[in-house]
């Protein structure tokens, strides 16, 4: 398969495509139990730095789901851990730092990263897939504000107090902060690229935490930087974050080909927030998935009915998968996606 004309690749550079992708975030385990059974005890680390392993959890929801897209199984902190940050991913908390940052002396424990060196089992998986796949992989990274919130907190946070409090005390501190994880992330995707990624993915998870004023100034210019250092490289790239309707128009602005959407902004007004025409993706709330089959179907549809007037839409959820979803229910929302949009099926 030629990735560059896949249907994922063409909807992301809004070209005409034979029905709507469709892939989920976090599609990659979580719910699947063929995924639980192969880790087995595994930690997701240990899993990740084990490349045949890393490809065939990657393998999998392409195989059970028929999706458009695989995404490659890692996680947003790999490279922090392959520089020597110890950080460990804590089951049901997530990333959890035992020394949080807070002073010019933590930027020295942000070593630039050396992928072929630092990265090699993640080089391997990719590519070790692209010669499984006929469908594209999807790379990806954590944004610097969103890594940055983890080094500050220590962990997840519901407030982000002690990152606002360093932001606005530390303004000097921050942006070298930020601007560091930049080069570890901009690193990153490149050598995910260059191994054979077809598209990537800026995860800003927590930037909807932020104000568009606070997002402008301090997170921006650094989520920027990753993704105007990737244009030369010609894959699409897609911004995504939480809870950030009040920060489209800024995240369009960054330099991304493709916005995701979770799923409180309907993708019409979405649309509207971008300020400029380009490739949505989204947007079906996750927790949908846990209803009854029929109400899920109705959502999905209601999706696909928003995105029509859309110059490009990649199918997907507002966030990732909940780990209590049936595997069997996203199967029958790519058989709907595919269905419902194939051009052979329309009027």
């Amino acid at each position: 398969m030629d990735p560059s004309d896949s249907t994922l690749l063409r909807a992301c550079r809004c070209e005409p495509v034979g029905h709507t992708p469709v892939w989920f975030m976090r599609q990659a385990g979580r719910s699947l139990p063929e995924y639980r059974e192969l880790r087995g005890e595994a930690s997701v680390l240990e899993a990740i730095a084990r490349p045949e392993l890393a490809a065939e959890l990657t393998l999998q929801p392409v195989r059970r789901y028929g999706v458009d897209a695989a995404i490659l199984f890692s996680d947003i902190v790999v490279p922090l851990v392959a520089i020597g940050l110890e950080i460990e991913i804590v089951p049901g908390r997530g990333p959890v730092l035992e020394h949080p940052f807070g002073s010019d002396r933590d930027l020295e424990r942000l070593r630039p990263l050396e992928p072929l060196r630092d990265l090699a089992p993640v080089i391997e998986t990719v590519r070790i897939l692209r010669g499984e796949l006929d469908v594209p992989l999807i790379g990806f990274a954590g944004a610097p504000f969103t890594l940055a919130s983890y080094l500050v907190e220590g962990g997840p946070s519901r407030t982000f107090g002690a990152t606002k409090a360093l932001m606005h005390a530390e303004p000097k501190l921050w942006h070298a902060l930020v601007d560091r994880l930049a080069g570890i992330c901009l690193a990153s995707l490149r050598a995910q690229v260059e191994a054979g990624v077809s598209a990537i993915q800026l995860f800003d998870s927590w930037a909807g935490a932020l104000s568009p004023a606070d997002y402008e100034e301090f997170a921006l210019p650094a989520s920027r930087a990753i993704l105007e250092g990737i244009a030369d490289l010609g894959v699409p790239r897609i911004h995504f974050g939480v809870g950030t309707g009040e920060l489209l128009g800024l995240m369009a602005a960054a330099g991304t080909d493709v916005l995701g959407v979770d799923w409180r902004v309907p993708l019409r007004a979405a649309a509207k927030r971008a300020g400029r025409p380009m490739a949505l993706q989204g947007n079906l709330d996750p927790a949908i998935c846990l209803a009854p089959l029929d109400v899920v179907l109705e959502e999905a549809g209601r999706v696909l009915s928003e995105a029509r007037s859309l110059p490009g839409h990649v199918f997907n959820l507002g966030h990732g998968v909940l780990p209590e979803t049936d595997p069997g229910v996203l199967g029958a929302v790519v058989e709907l996606v595919h269905e419902v949009t194939s051009t052979s099926c329309l009027p």
